[in-house]
């Protein structure tokens, strides 16, 4: 082999192993927004295109030129070079939403899927001695790099049980040495989050109080929770329990076993793995089945599935700003003003509590309500409740109210976005007559055989509600745009279809004056990009 080449399939070999760390990470920042569940990465990888991604065309051809054998390899890996240098200059200039966190089990995936492809690679030369050949085995790997994380993954299954178990077994443990620490479940299919902030702070006027970080709302964020951050003088452990498929929060509850739980919704979110909006209810209501006869379950009639679940297992609570029929605790005398809402909690034996807030929308009172039916519960007084409520702090990405140096007003409700939440976002939109109303959105997600229906009747809310709709993305573009169309209340040209959020900002930039406000509903996740 001319010098020249050996000199060209060196620099191939060792720009191919560098690549292979960067595929390799991506994929596995993928795998850890599905839960390091195989059945679900595949799922999103069979509809998210990610098979003809651009960078992943790039490299069967880099790997196609190497097996053409009637071409000299000196151009052929020369060309090879350049398509692998392009793709990790795209791949290191790549942002994400929710960047990959090297706890220790990706440590172990990434390690281990390293460890296959080196190894099948260097099999591969040690049989040949031919530096093409093994060039083209390593090409292959990063083309097939899915394929070789869900083996790893598979791989170090019975590890991971192991180490999770042991886990397991040292938050039990923790949690059983701390008898008198009130638990407290919060579950919901929106609303939860919002909620664990407000009755923690709340809480925190009269309690030591511990609640679970970020979107620690999983089994094993639970657990990481408990052994890192739980201290002896804690009195009061407030879980976020999240779910994607019934038994999520059951698992959870037969670890803490709370006393007390909240459900703050259930609607039609991730009906691609719940299927039906049944199974999400029955999901929900794992944590107010495993409550205890002396507990309290804190649930939000305005959703009616909801509403219609009897509870007789516990003492109940039921509250509600709009179906109040049946509820304990509702709401009066709301006043939106620039400074936030004030709003009276109405209860039981003729309890009232007058409170302001910083915050704005109908969600957000309801949130506030399942806090406060919690203190009053736990013996909060009314003074320390309206203090509390007074100087809590907007959840950033979650109706996040803020203006900017140019006088324009930002609702910031992009951390998600559900049919109940979009349309309480855009009636809050809505309230705000300054000036201009400009919704920003790609539209819902995880929605199912729904995606389409219910954004499209987004698009039909936002057009009776705002005065310019920009709407990111090709995801959901033709749905919201035909309910713009069949509303009939939005001129044509208000409405702007963009293919990123970078555009957006263009096209924003060009109209927003101030005085005007605009509402961020929903950012994609990369899982959807």
């Amino acid at each position: 082999m001319p010098q020249i080449e050996i000199i060209i399939a060196s620099i191939l070999g060792a720009l191919t192993a560098v690549y292979l760390i960067q595929v390799f990470r991506r994929d596995l920042m993928m795998l850890q927004q599905n839960s390091y569940r195989n059945e679900r990465y595949t799922r999103w990888f069979n509809t998210s295109g990610e098979s003809t991604r651009p960078a992943r065309i790039m490299g069967c051809i880099a790997l196609f030129l190497l097996l053409v054998h009637h071409l000299p390899f000196g151009l052929t890996g020369l060309c090879a070079s350049l398509i692998v240098a392009g793709c990790m200059i795209s791949l290191a200039r790549k942002h994400y939403k929710k960047p990959l966190v090297m706890t220790r089990r990706a440590w172990r995936i990434l390690i281990t899927s390293l460890v296959i492809a080196y190894g099948i690679t260097a099999a591969i030369w040690f049989l040949t001695f031919n530096p093409v050949t093994t060039c083209a085995v390593a090409l292959a790997m990063a083309v097939a790099s899915p394929f070789v994380m869900l083996a790893a993954n598979w791989l170090l299954k019975p590890v991971e049980k192991s180490i999770n178990r042991r886990y397991y077994n040292e938050a039990r443990d923790i949690l059983a040495s701390m008898p008198d620490l009130k638990i407290i479940g919060i579950t919901g299919s929106y609303g939860k989050t919002s909620t664990k902030h407000y009755l923690q702070r709340i809480l925190s006027e009269q309690f030591d109080t511990l609640m679970t970080p970020g979107s620690f709302n999983t089994t094993m964020g639970v657990i990481r929770t408990v052994r890192e951050y739980l201290k002896p003088y804690n009195e009061v452990f407030i879980v976020e329990m999240g779910a994607k498929q019934p038994g999520d929060i059951k698992e959870i509850c037969d670890l803490v076993h709370p006393s007390i739980g909240i459900v703050t919704a259930v609607g039609e979110q991730h009906l691609e793995s719940f299927k039906t909006i049944e199974n999400v209810q029955r999901t929900k209501f794992e944590l107010i089945d495993s409550l205890p006869a002396d507990g309290l379950a804190v649930i939000n009639d305005d959703f009616p599935y909801v509403a219609n679940r009897p509870v007789d297992n516990v003492g109940c609570s039921r509250y509600a700003v709009n179906n109040t029929g049946n509820a304990a605790y509702s709401v009066s005398d709301i006043e939106y003003a620039h400074d936030g809402t004030r709003f009276t909690v109405n209860g039981p034996d003729g309890y009232s509590v007058t409170l302001h807030t910083r915050l704005v929308g109908e969600c957000n009172i309801s949130n506030l309500m399942a806090a406060v039916i919690v203190a009053v519960y736990l013996g909060v007084p009314a003074e320390k409740i309206r203090y509390a409520v007074e100087k809590i702090e907007q959840v950033e990405h979650r109706l996040n109210v803020k203006r900017t140096p140019g006088g324009i007003t930002i609702i910031d409700d992009a951390f998600n976005s559900n049919p109940d939440g979009s349309r309480m976002a855009v009636d809050v939109l809505s309230r705000m007559t300054g000036g201009k109303r400009i919704i920003i959105t790609p539209g819902m997600i995880e929605l199912g055989d729904k995606q389409e229906e219910y954004n499209r009747r987004l698009g039909q809310h936002i057009a009776r509600n705002v005065d310019h709709a920009i709407i990111v993305g090709a995801y959901n573009r033709d749905a919201i745009i035909g309910g713009i169309t069949d509303a009939a209340t939005l001129d044509d040209s208000h409405v702007h279809a963009v293919d990123s959020f970078a555009q957006a900002q263009q096209v924003l930039a060009s109209i927003a004056r101030p005085g005007d406000t605009v509402l961020y509903e929903n950012d994609l996740p990369d899982t959807f990009k």
